[in-house]
């Protein structure tokens, strides 16, 4: 589709987002359909689908500065004054009390908070490190590196040398789920070697770093919940999205609108990211079944033959809900799928209808395949049209 027939589409956007109040369901009826990457459109939609921009467009710019603002108190609370702390414990010594020290094994020491959140920073880094390994970006050092965390001024501990001190003191303890112990697809596999991923000279930082610190941040202000692998592949695409925002005003502030907006959309699907709720209403477990239940009601003979060879849906389901489908396609697609998903106002109920088309689109195959042969359908799927998934799934949905 070329320049031309794209433009009538972007004055429909400019038209809606130009209003003084946003037009909710409108907005969400465009977006549905696809957002233009022109003008920083997909940036500004996602932050209004996912509740982060209100719709009164007035009250943005006081709420962007707000927001951000409270970010970099969370930078300074949550990383550089541990950083500094640890960094001061070797120069004055006479500060440290018996109460206070790293080798005091109280509960409630900030020590043995600090040893904790390690074990989260490496789990978070290790995963980090791997996101879109086909693609350059995550390598490449941001043009608005945190000047508060590279300050060359203040002598802390960065994020990346706590890494570095404690993997060589101890070696991670993976925390992962059922289903998320081998998260990545095959088409993601992890580069041979880590010499990609070389850390930048001082004063610079590359794009994962960045996403580090989003979720060990995220982490920090949600022990609940803290880090489970599978958030790096949910925060990887939005921090992607507005960190490529074509206009530089934003993009300079990707990093605290990425963990807004990663914040309110993990508040909507972090059930599937919690091990006690998988069997409840709203866990994973309920999720599952939604959609073999879905697709009995459009394909029984689908349905029986999947039941048949006891393909259970957490077998691939699992993985396509969990993380959005963020791990089945190359990244442009991932993100063409999320605009509808945002879109939708019964949120993610539509991601089951994208879940039953792709195993329609795959019918013929599935009907003649063994066990083994479909699993691997599964795994790894076939199809990598996102436009023929979306068309059919609406289809599934227009016929109710």
């Amino acid at each position: 589709n070329g320049r031309g027939s794209a433009s009538p589409r972007i004055a429909d956007f400019q038209e809606v987002l130009g209003e003084p109040t946003v037009a909710l369901a409108k907005l969400r009826e465009l977006c549905f359909s696809g957002i233009p990457f022109d003008g920083g459109l997909r940036c500004l939609c996602w932050k209004i689908l996912l509740n982060y921009l209100p719709l009164e467009k007035a009250l943005w710019s006081s709420l962007l500065k707000k927001q951000r603002d409270l970010y970099s108190q969370f930078l300074k609370e949550m990383i550089i004054q541990p950083g500094i702390a640890k960094a001061n414990l070797g120069v004055s010594r006479e500060d440290v009390t018996l109460e206070d020290h790293p080798l005091n094994p109280s509960p409630d020491s900030r020590w043995n908070t600090y040893f904790k959140d390690n074990e989260v920073l490496l789990q978070i880094d290790k995963d980090v490190r791997r996101l879109y390994p086909d693609m350059a970006f995550f390598q490449r050092p941001t043009d608005y590196p945190c000047l508060l965390v590279l300050d060359p001024q203040s002598e802390f501990e960065t994020l990346r040398r706590r890494v570095e001190q404690t993997t060589l003191k101890a070696q991670p303890v993976a925390r992962s789920r059922s289903g998320l112990t081998n998260v990545s697809s095959p088409l993601k596999a992890a580069p041979s070697s880590l010499s990609e991923y070389e850390v930048l000279p001082n004063g610079c930082e590359a794009h994962w770093e960045v996403v580090e610190r989003i979720l060990f941040i995220y982490a920090k202000l949600n022990p609940g919940i803290a880090y489970v692998q599978g958030m790096n592949e949910i925060v990887g695409p939005l921090y992607y999205t507005f960190a490529t925002d074509p206009n530089s005003e934003w993009k300079e502030h990707a990093e605290a609108d990425t963990f807004f907006c990663f914040t309110n959309l993990m508040a909507e699907i972090r059930d599937n990211f919690i091990k006690s709720l998988d069997d409840s209403q709203c866990g994973i477990t309920y999720k599952m079944e939604k959609v073999y239940s879905t697709l009995k009601e459009k394909d029984v003979e689908l349905y029986l033959k999947l039941q048949e060879q006891n393909i259970k849906p957490q077998f691939f389901a699992f993985r396509w809900l969990t993380l959005l489908l963020s791990q089945e396609f190359l990244l442009p697609d991932v993100i063409r799928i999320w605009d509808s998903l945002f879109a939708d106002a019964k949120r993610f109920d539509f991601l089951l209808l994208v879940c039953c088309a792709m195993l329609t689109l795959i019918r013929d195959q599935l009907l003649e395949g063994d066990f083994t042969l479909n699993m691997r359908l599964l795994q790894d799927y076939p199809i990598s049209d996102v436009h023929l998934i979306l068309k059919k799934a609406k289809e599934l949905q227009d016929s109710k």
